[in-house]
């Protein structure tokens, strides 16, 4: 497969699954884009391979797969079509490679029923699933400040808690319990709450409390969006804007997630868009210019 098949292949994939990124990479220019695509292809397929309750052995496909990504980034590229785009971004924008294995090594540890204990033990599981890919994605958004890096990493962080949130009944069917033992014990929150039909107020209570917790991510890792290169910083803006949106959705709704699955509906994502291009582009004019 040629590489602009592959991107081709890669941004089908995202026009698909990503049901929040993809709109945020519509106000970038077309090689970031690309790249981005290609990115949420690779760990889109990653988190597939740990949630696909129809294969049997997910623990040797994943193996498979990070077997498949040494090949790839030796230069040998494996047959599924994502590989060319992938390694084309990967050498463009000089991603580093441990981001993609630490990626492997967070949804591998959701093979086994999981019951996070502590804050510290979640921190550790939201950085090997979401603060990643804010590391990796920040290469293509382009910096020159290495507390980007830091900030990428908390601006993870403040995703998976939303999404954790969000999806506190589902994960519970999979027997993934990722609010911290520590949290439902001092909220008492008994097991059976996350799986009832409506939120007890016990179980409101904490989700509150996690709430605020990814506010405080959001709020400290803000200033990422003026470290990135001036011409994507509305795509980085709408992208927080379109995640911190599902968490004030969550708070208007009372924190019930377990009666429906709580959206920002598309014209509310449309306007972000819209928003996001004209509140930046002044900013970004004044910005000096990055490499």
């Amino acid at each position: 497969m040629t590489t602009t098949e592959s991107y081709a292949f890669c941004e089908s994939v995202a026009r698909r699954e990503a049901k929040n990124f993809y709109y945020s990479f519509l106000l970038l220019d077309r090689p970031e884009r690309q790249a981005m695509c290609a990115m949420y292809a690779f760990m889109r397929y990653c988190d597939d391979l740990s949630d696909d309750e129809t294969v049997t052995d997910r623990a040797p496909a994943i193996a498979r797969w990070k077997a498949d990504l040494e090949s790839a980034l030796k230069g040998c590229s494996p047959s599924h079509p994502l590989w060319p785009a992938f390694m084309d971004s990967v050498l463009r924008y000089r991603i580093p490679h441990q981001y993609f294995f630490d990626m492997i090594e967070g949804v591998s540890s959701d093979l086994k029923p999981r019951e996070i204990q502590t804050f510290d033990e979640l921190y550790k599981y939201c950085y090997h699933v979401a603060s990643v890919v804010g590391l990796t994605i920040v290469h293509i958004f382009g910096f020159e400040t290495p507390e980007a890096l830091d900030l990428a990493e908390k601006c993870g962080i403040a995703f998976q808690l939303t999404n954790i949130i969000r999806d506190v009944k589902e994960d519970a069917g999979k027997s993934r319990v990722y609010l911290p033992a520590e949290d439902l014990k001092h909220f008492a929150v008994p097991s059976a709450d996350l799986e009832a039909t409506s939120v007890s107020a016990s179980l409101r209570s904490l989700l509150k409390y996690e709430a605020g917790r990814a506010r405080t991510y959001y709020r400290d890792s803000a200033p990422l969006i003026g470290m990135v290169h001036p011409r994507n910083q509305a795509s980085l803006n709408a992208l927080i804007a379109i995640y911190r949106g599902l968490l004030d959705k969550i708070e208007e709704a009372d924190y019930e997630v377990l009666a429906r699955r709580v959206r920002v509906p598309t014209w509310g994502k449309v306007w972000i868009l819209v928003r996001s291009r004209f509140s930046t582009q002044d900013g970004a004019r004044s910005t000096p210019g990055m490499k």
